[in-house]
């Protein structure tokens, strides 16, 4: 059986493709490590597929484009017990993966390169990655997941093939990278990092990476697969400033030093701002459901369970929609007690707003249990998950 498989992804790399096998062959004799390098080939026109074939490589032509999708389809074509990943540019050095071979036959699930511990070569990484793009993104990588990565992107990455597989990585793109680091720590799997170069690549035309583009689709892929600091945390830091807002105002205006006044107005954008909180933290009950019924997230609070169970969803709408109507109609009775005559503005306003907001988010709350549990209950019976 073969223990390790070299995987290059290729998008017409006819200029660097014969060193990186070269490299990656000799890698392999001198190890002695028993494997293959495959070269995943993404649509090339330039004959890279003839160069990869009289250098000995196997190649997988793979038709959906896209550098996860090349990968993707490279993982699947091996029967290797490891996998180690790499771009076909020359940049990585193939000639010595040992560090990869042994922490992988130690247990380790993924081994991530680390360009910044290294060595960076001048002219490798262009300025905004290596200072802005690569440092904010895998920072953002560790505080979202707790992950120990400091270089989410490198294109350097070993891993079992088989735990890996069980992972369903899907996204096509460069994202790739975050979402394999992504879900095998969320997953439980065994992450470790090692030191690794990277040079300038030998192409003479640009990389198939386009900065903002590809930024933004890491960023976005953090972003959705952390609800906690995408809707809770700014959810839960609204309502409470709402909430504190509107009971600091409920009682009427407050006056300040160089007179200044809080009065209607402001107590109106507090409420607000509670309403919004309370729909950004729902946001965030779907998306943990959504990412639950795929097995994303290993371990729900029982906060989390109750919060998202429509019983009792439902309870807490049926309390604010019957508190909210009941005093919408004493605000209303009010009014009538006067035969309909003007009344005081901020006096009858307050307990109004108030009780409108109660039964608009009475709204949110049971609809977005409705909503929550029909995809989670369809997912459940249409597409169980296997979390043996």
């Amino acid at each position: 059986m073969l223990e390790l498989t070299i995987l290059m992804p290729c998008l017409n790399e006819a200029e660097t493709l014969a060193t990186c096998i070269r490299k990656a062959r000799a890698f392999l004799e001198k190890s002695g490590v028993v494997g293959e390098v495959m070269i995943a080939d993404n649509g090339s026109t330039d004959g890279s597929q003839e160069i990869a074939k009289s250098e000995g490589a196997v190649v997988v032509n793979v038709r959906d484009r896209g550098y996860g999708a090349a990968l993707l389809g490279g993982i699947a074509a091996s029967r290797a017990k490891f996998v180690i990943m790499g771009d076909a540019d020359d940049s990585y050095d193939f000639s010595n993966l040992m560090p990869y071979v042994e922490r992988l036959r130690a247990g380790a699930d993924v081994v991530v390169g680390n360009r910044f511990k290294g060595g960076i070569a001048p002219g490798a990484m262009p300025f905004l990655h290596k200072y802005l793009g690569n440092p904010v993104l895998s920072f953002l990588g560790r505080l979202f997941f707790h992950i120990k990565v400091g270089d989410f992107h490198c294109g350097l990455r070993g891993f079992n093939r088989e735990r890996v597989n069980g992972l369903n990585l899907v996204t096509p793109g460069m994202e790739f990278a975050s979402e394999m680091i992504v879900k095998a720590a969320l997953s439980g799997q065994r992450i470790e990092e090692v030191p690794t170069t990277l040079k300038p690549d030998g192409r003479s035309r640009p990389p198939h990476l386009r900065t903002w583009r590809d930024g933004w689709r890491h960023l976005r892929f953090l972003l959705i697969f952390s609800p906690r600091y995408l809707y809770l945390f700014p959810g839960l830091v609204s309502f409470v400033f709402g909430l504190v807002g509107t009971a600091f105002l409920v009682g009427g205006p407050r006056h300040f030093v160089n007179g200044i006044t809080l009065d209607i107005h402001s107590f109106v954008g507090c409420v607000l701002l509670t309403v919004f909180g309370v729909q950004m933290l729902l946001f965030g009950v779907i998306a943990r459901a959504f990412a639950s019924s795929f097995g994303i997230h290993r371990k729900e609070r029982r906060w989390f369970n109750a919060a998202r169970d429509l019983e009792t969803l439902l309870i807490v709408a049926l309390v604010l929609f019957l508190g909210g109507v009941g005093g919408a109609a004493w605000c209303f009775l009010r009014w009538a007690g006067t035969d309909y005559q003007a009344l005081a503005y901020g006096e009858f306003l307050r307990p109004f707003v108030l009780s409108l907001a109660a039964v608009l988010i009475a709204a949110q709350i049971a609809f977005t249990g409705f909503f929550a549990t029909t995809f989670t209950e369809f997912f459940k019976h249409a597409n169980p998950i296997d979390r043996s």
